[in-house]
Order: C-alpha cells, then structure tokens, then sequence
C-alpha cells in the first residue's frame, strides 16, 4: 500500500479524471511554487473506477480556482489547515478566464496588443460556451472535463 503522509496547511484536489493530473499540474502552473507537491495516478475510486489527486502544501490563495473550473468543474477542493480538512469547495464554471486559453482570431487585438490580456467570457452556461472579450470568437477548443 502506498502511503502519502498528511499535509499541515494546503490543498487536495481530489475526483480528478484519471491521467489528467499532470496537465492540471501544468495548468495551474505548480511547478513555479516552492512548495511539496504529491501526485497520485490512478487511485481506485468507487465513484468514478480510477481517479488522480493532487496533494499540495501552500496557502490556498497560491490556486487560481478559475482555471480549476474551467479544466473540469467536477474538481472536488479540500482546504487543509492544522492537518484538517476545514472546507471542502466545489467548483463551477467561471463566468470570465483570463490567460487560460488564447483567442484564434488574427483579427483580434490580442493578436496585435501581445501585453493584453486574453480574456474570455461564459456566454452560454447550458451550452459552456465562452467568447473572446474583444472579438467575440468563439472558443472551439475542448475543455478537459468528463462527461
């Protein structure tokens, strides 16, 4: 049995689809923290059959919960302090992303501003459609979320 000690004060971001644990690594952009990170692949889950969590021992404020709920709003986050989950949040999908995804339209003034920010807005929630702040593109990528 693998055993991954406690965490005194962080986050565990648990339910992840198995094998996307090191894109949302990448994603929230761990790697530029100074902090103790654990990543488990593949943990059984009755829920979902197999499933990843991330472990991760920093202040919270170090997460950008927006990027998290735009990647896969089925997140579940466990806030630790003093060795103890103290909240558990759940996601949803935000109503703007700033710098997560980049706009495909070579019109747009993101293309020619590279300083501003690509800033996208949710536009249709049934649908989870977003649209460029500026331009009003479509966003046609995939969303890493389960169905």
């Amino acid at each position: 049995m693998l055993n991954i000690s406690g965490i005194h004060e962080g986050f565990v971001l648990d339910h992840i689809q198995a094998g996307m644990s090191l894109q949302i690594y990448d994603d929230l952009r761990l790697n530029t923290l100074d902090c103790c990170v654990a990543i488990i692949k593949n943990a059984k889950s009755n829920k979902m059959g197999k499933k990843d969590i991330i472990k991760v021992e920093c202040p919270i404020d170090a997460l950008d919960l927006d990027i998290l709920g735009f990647i896969d709003y089925n997140i579940t986050v466990n806030i630790i302090q003093n060795d103890r989950i103290v909240e558990k949040r759940d996601l949803s999908l935000p109503k703007e992303v700033k710098n997560v995804i980049r706009c495909k339209n070579p019109r747009c003034i993101t293309s020619i501003e590279q300083e501003l920010d690509q800033v996208f807005v949710l536009t249709d929630v049934e649908k989870e459609i977003y649209r460029c702040k500026y331009c009003e593109t479509k966003y046609k990528g995939k969303r890493r979320r389960r169905v």
